[in-house]
């Protein structure tokens, strides 16, 4: 894998090997694990006790480190687990001490402590009584975990943050579970001797954070979810503490990324920070963004001057996927416009309605997002081309509008798709199965609905549903046709149609001449007509009726400044 310097599987007692120290980001997130991981991972280690096999092991997952020595490691991925492990060995020694202040098998005991610290949890100073682990945590859990979690002493419980309290419920948490599961020192000893060779790891080390993230985004596109925004976060907040801040400064900053998170969560905020670029930049492509961002934000000002501009502006990418935001409650236009782009699932404008809301008085700002619905139907649902043209087209405009303020609709010439294009795309189009697929029919056969019939119908209503005239289960004693004509026609446009679900479901798979009874009953006029012009229903009809709609459709979704 690009960017790798090494991958292997290690157990956790080589990872824990002697001489290693690992080290979270300073600015990286805090400790967050709560009962439901631990008891997760507590289940997973009774189940590799309870199966007597040696070779059982249960996997961890992934650590992506970071080392230029092999000796000294940044935890880019992998904090939570490591830091769990971790207090989970410290509650071991916390049991032992507890035999040792009951004077039992003192001197074994003690010995007992000795290495499994040594071995997992770091060295002690006998004199200072100051640690020197193995495992160093970021700004706001490693005071905690240092100086007392290591110290096996009374733990705080007063004026500490929300990481030192899930640490130190963490260690509550085992403690009670290893003291009520082990009796003895041997059998505490045993039991993490054996664990520490039965927990697994993919490793994988990179040699910067360039690297890394390349990690990031070869993992997360094979569907295993890092937290990149931690890589992110990170860069950003040590460019500023480079410049030996005062603690305000890195609060606010704090703050402000918390926000986001908040907002978005934590796998959302690179793909908001690529919209947020692309919104005001050249475009940047996913796998070019972290570069980009390397290359361009390099001190404090910049830092600062981004994640303000990230925070407000937050609200108006979130409100850009929910028509029901109230940034729209007195604009029933712009509502109706986002509506059908969710329906569509377009994201590809994401970036380009943001610099259109920023840049734009609101009625533009309408026409634009109405013209991005009109041809991510020609372009999209109905051409299924492929969005990577569009959306450069999209982010010219983008640039354009942020340059001169202005909306010039013929920006979009080379993505509007012609009429005979798209005539000739809609006559052919099938809409498989699928919840979504049904939901953009109902609202193509209402446009269409109206624009015939002057009858509006709600789409999002459940009073409709699309009725498949050919059923779906047909066989070849259904009608006049072929198995291979079936196949074909089931779920083309023409072969379906809008209907009362009570209908629908009464109509079934009945023959095309028991079916007219319930078109006769519907109050669509679409498909009332289908009776009046249709006496019988095979392939040829399904093709000539969906000619048929697809003039209509060329008339309805259009944008007169592109037409030439």
């Amino acid at each position: 894998m690009k960017g790798i310097q090494g991958t292997s599987s290690k157990t956790y007692r080589q990872i824990m090997g002697n001489g290693i120290r690992y080290e979270v980001p300073k600015f990286q997130r805090d400790y967050t694990w709560e009962a439901e991981q631990w008891d997760d991972l507590w289940q997973d280690i009774q189940l590799l006790f309870q199966n007597k096999e040696e070779e059982n092991e249960h996997y961890m997952g992934y650590l992506v480190l970071q080392t230029t020595n092999n000796k000294n490691f940044i935890i880019i991925d992998g904090q939570q687990r490591l830091t769990t492990l971790a207090i989970l060995i410290l509650s071991i020694l916390k049991c032992l001490k507890d035999l040792i202040d009951r004077d039992v098998d003192v001197d074994r005991n003690r010995q007992r402590i000795d290495n499994l610290r040594n071995s997992y949890i770091g060295y002690i100073d006998p004199v200072t009584l100051i640690s020197s682990t193995k495992l160093k945590l970021n700004r706001n859990s490693d005071r905690y975990y240092s100086q007392y979690l290591t110290l096996l002493g009374d733990l705080p419980t007063r004026n500490i943050n929300i990481s030192e309290k899930h640490m130190k419920d963490c260690f509550s948490w085992f403690y009670e579970k290893n003291s009520k599961a082990f009796d003895t020192g041997e059998k505490l000893a045993e039991f993490i001797d054996k664990l520490v060779d039965r927990l697994s790891f993919t490793v994988i080390e990179v040699t910067d954070q360039l690297n890394a993230f390349k990690v990031f985004e070869t993992l997360n596109s094979r569907g295993v979810q890092l937290s990149s925004s931690d890589l992110l976060k990170n860069y950003l907040f040590s460019v500023v503490d480079e410049t030996q801040p005062h603690s305000s400064e890195i609060e606010e900053l704090e703050s402000m990324w918390s926000g986001l998170v908040g907002k978005l969560g934590e796998n959302k905020v690179e793909e908001y920070l690529r919209y947020f670029w692309n919104s005001r930049n050249a475009i940047v492509r996913k796998n070019e963004l972290f570069k980009t961002i390397k290359r361009s934000i390099v001190d404090k000002k910049n830092v600062f001057s981004l994640v303000r501009d990230l925070r407000d502006t937050v609200d108006l990418y979130l409100a850009i996927q929910d028509p029901n935001d109230e940034f729209w409650q007195n604009r029933q236009d712009i509502k109706k416009a986002l509506g059908k782009l969710k329906l569509f699932q377009i994201r590809q404008a994401y970036s380009l309605l943001i610099a259109g809301y920023k840049n734009l008085d609101i009625d533009s700002f309408s026409k634009l997002l109405k013209s991005i619905v009109i041809i991510s139907f020609r372009y999209n649902i109905i051409g299924g081309l492929n969005p990577n043209e569009q959306e450069n087209v999209y982010n010219d405009t983008t640039l354009k509008i942020v340059k001169n303020r202005q909306l010039d609709i013929r920006n979009f010439q080379n993505i509007y798709i012609d009429n005979q294009s798209f005539e000739n795309d809609f006559s052919t189009k099938q809409f498989r199965d699928t919840s979504r697929n049904h939901k953009i029919l109902k609202y193509i056969f209402s446009k269409i609905e109206r624009y015939k019939y002057q009858n509006e119908i709600d789409f999002e209503s459940d009073f409709y549903t699309i009725e498949h005239i050919l059923p779906k289960s047909a066989d070849e004693n259904w009608g006049d046709f072929r198995r291979d004509e079936i196949d074909r026609s089931i779920f083309r446009i023409g072969n379906l149609t809008l209907l009362e679900k009570k209908f629908n479901q009464e109509a079934d798979i009945l023959s095309y001449s028991q079916k007219k009874f319930y078109y006769e009953k519907s109050s669509c006029g679409i498909t009332k007509s289908i009776i009046e012009y249709y006496d019988v229903w095979n392939e040829d009809k399904i093709s000539s009726r969906q000619k048929e709609l697809a003039k209509c459709a060329k008339s309805i979704w259009t944008i007169q400044e592109l037409e030439s």
